[in-house]
């Protein structure tokens, strides 16, 4: 389900560019866009909202202000154009920070922050019986079934999903898509890589061996999820 966002800024222009930008992305549903902390106020009685982008230097109130008289706050990004504000937000628990002018890639960053941090604490529950997981990709949703994923890469911010027939790469942490993943199938064995356990042929030393695009492929283990491979190796779960 989509993360209820609503924007607050007295900036019609700060507020067009973040709208465009949420339009970008599924995962957040635009429900509420605010001038002053007074009408951000009157949304948050008078609906849920789990997201919120506040702009720090608004008149009447600031941003800062306003999150100070909040009981139960939504999620916080802070955004503006004075950069001596960030230890004060942070102290308020903020999400993130941005400053203006605030760029897409950095937008995205910080909406993946809020996106991992509600599906930390509401995880999804895949369907018994489901076989395959959609991740976002080239701006549409892609449907990947388990048997046909080897293994996957991250990178930053993004994952590489290497399958069958080549690879998807999608915006997100590996931390963020290991959650979603059944365990029983997939399995952290290295910080960069997360292992569909069902494709191994072999245990080389510190590497694991799979075959992908007809070649033997060697994946490194990493010393802090080793006795964890060794362990299933052992149980004959694999």
């Amino acid at each position: 389900m989509a993360l209820r966002t609503i924007l607050v800024d007295d900036e019609p222009l700060a507020l067009d560019v973040l709208e465009t930008y949420i339009t970008q992305m599924p995962e957040l549903d635009l429900v509420g866009r605010c001038v002053n902390a007074f009408e951000a106020n009157e949304v948050l009685s008078a609906q849920s909202v789990d997201l919120m982008f506040l702009d720090i230097q608004m008149p009447q109130l600031t941003g800062i202000d306003f999150v100070k008289t909040l009981k139960n706050p939504p999620m916080v990004v802070f955004t503006t154009a004075f950069p001596n504000y960030a230890i004060e937000g942070f102290e308020l628990d903020a999400l993130d920070y941005l400053l203006k002018p605030i760029s897409l890639d950095r937008f995205m960053k910080a909406s993946n922050k809020a996106i991992e941090q509600q599906r930390l604490k509401s995880p999804e529950q895949l369907t018994e019986g489901s076989d395959f997981i959609f991740v976002k990709a080239d701006k549409k949703f892609v449907k990947l079934r388990y048997e046909d994923i080897l293994y996957i890469e991250g990178l930053k911010d993004y994952v590489i999903i290497r399958t069958n027939s080549g690879r998807v790469i999608t915006l997100q942490t590996m931390k963020s898509l290991e959650a979603k993943l059944p365990q029983k199938i997939f399995r952290r064995i290295h910080r960069s890589y997360i292992l569909n356990i069902n494709k191994i042929n072999a245990v080389v030393g510190n590497m694991v061996e799979i075959v992908e695009a007809g070649k033997a492929k060697h994946i490194p283990i990493g010393k802090n999820y080793r006795d964890d491979l060794l362990q299933l190796i052992n149980e004959n779960k694999i």
